[in-house]
């Protein structure tokens, strides 16, 4: 149970979460609370502001962080409220919902990774002072806003195969290729119709905080006041990452940089970057034997016309054929949506853990071989798997491919994501109202 308010503060911290909604009323009726900005035909509040900035200052006290000044943080926390609310309003144009059996399962894991009983939880968020109902609702919007950027982001992410193939050659080449980078980065973002003198200025600044930040100014509250990256709340800190997990430009400066290093400014497409590497740790650990997996499976996406239990119940009707005798190849080629594996009859070859969703790794972990799971739901769908085998294998270079090919995918996510919050928000009609 003492986790629990670690737990709560990071999901209400989370981009855009904003529990108060309304205030109280003063002693003549009148409502405190008021607009602090349109959003094209949505609003934010001055309640969610000033709950989540007072979350903030709570987490920085925490984490005994030198103060920025209190304006710094809000003006920080008021453009990830409007972010949040111009992506709230993309998901509800689009039809992305997040049904309840989806919600609960997100909150049973929650309660599990906090060794608590799920019918727990409300009283645990009770004793938070926080409002199971309203902590529910959070939670959906979060998950509906992830599933929006996977739809739009995700797409856009494309490695070509002379990239593979560059990025093969470097893994061959380092010495350490599990050595953990602890990354902090600032970001001064710049608008896709910057004009020459634009530029200029925002080169200059970059330079002078990159100055100041090799003299010794804490790059953190660097970070808090100037970054317009999705980590500026957390003080720039991308966190612990290998060196092929981090955007390209960043893993080729890290790599030549000391612990406490900070990065001459970078231009890319999204603007001019500054990185500091905190930290370094782990190595070469040699050859492993990894535990595979030999799969195939059947996936379902719930649509305008189909929901999550007509998705759960034709599925389970597909088990059933196939329990019958149909083989699950050929009715994998004409009805999984899944549009890699669909025309080899849903075979996802040999796999080595960590290569698919959890929960679809946690479904294949109670299959015996050659038994088919009943329909569960991931991030993309719903699903029935059938083991068709395991074994204990070396790292191939087909194993090595594929997670190099993993990690520089993911390596693009974090710029790839910037660039669209960005057109998302140029296109958006933004009134702030006197923070």
């Amino acid at each position: 149970m003492s986790r629990i308010p670690t737990l709560l503060l990071c999901m209400l911290l989370l981009p855009g979460a904003a529990f108060a909604q309304t205030r109280d009323m003063s002693a003549t009726g009148v409502a405190l609370d008021r607009v602090i900005a349109i959003v094209n035909d949505g609003i934010v509040l001055q309640s969610q502001l000033d709950t989540q900035s007072a979350l903030i200052e709570e987490r920085l006290r925490n984490q005994n962080t030198q103060m920025p000044p209190p304006d710094v943080i809000r003006q920080q926390v008021l453009e990830r409220l409007i972010l949040q609310e111009i992506q709230v309003q993309r998901a509800n144009r689009l039809g992305v919902q997040v049904s309840d059996e989806t919600l609960n399962e997100a909150l049973r894991d929650v309660a599990k990774r906090n060794n608590i009983p799920f019918e727990q939880m409300p009283a645990a968020l009770e004793q938070q002072g926080i409002d199971y109902a309203t902590y529910r609702e959070e939670m959906r919007r979060e998950i509906t806003l992830t599933l929006l950027r996977q739809r739009d982001v995700y797409p856009r992410i494309y490695v070509s195969p002379r990239e593979l193939d560059q990025a093969l050659e470097r893994d061959s080449s380092q010495a350490n290729t599990n050595t953990e980078f602890d990354v902090s980065h600032i970001l001064l973002s710049l608008p896709e119709t910057a004009t020459t003198e634009e530029m200029a200025k925002v080169e200059k600044l970059a330079h002078e905080i990159q100055h100041r930040a090799s003299s010794g100014e804490d790059f953190g509250q660097l970070a808090l006041a100037y970054s317009k990256s999705q980590s500026a709340l957390e003080r720039g800190k991308l966190g612990w990452r290998r060196i092929n997990q981090l955007p390209q430009f960043i893993g080729d400066l890290v790599a030549a940089m000391k612990p406490g290093d900070v990065s001459e400014p970078v231009r890319t497409p999204t603007g001019f970057h500054i990185v500091r590497l905190d930290g370094t740790r782990g190595g070469d650990t040699g050859p492993q034997m990894v535990e595979q997996i030999h799969a195939r499976h059947i996936l379902m996406r719930p649509n305008e016309v189909q929901d999550d239990a007509t998705t759960r119940q034709r599925l389970s009707a597909l088990r059933d054929r196939v329990l019958a005798g149909e083989d699950f190849g050929a009715l994998a080629s004409v009805t999984s949506e899944d549009p890699g594996s669909a025309s080899r009859g849903g075979d996802l070859g040999w796999s080595s853990p960590g290569t698919f969703d959890p929960a679809f790794e946690d479904a294949l972990a109670k299959l015996k071989e050659n038994e088919i799971s009943e329909p569960f739901r991931t991030q993309y769908g719903w699903h029935i798997v059938q083991l068709l085998g395991r074994r204990t294998h070396d790292q191939s270079d087909e194993v090595r491919r594929q997670r190099v090919l993993t990690a520089l995918r993911e390596s693009k996510v974090d710029e790839e994501t910037e660039l669209w919050l960005r057109r998302l928000r140029d296109e958006a009609y933004v009134e702030i109202r006197n923070p």
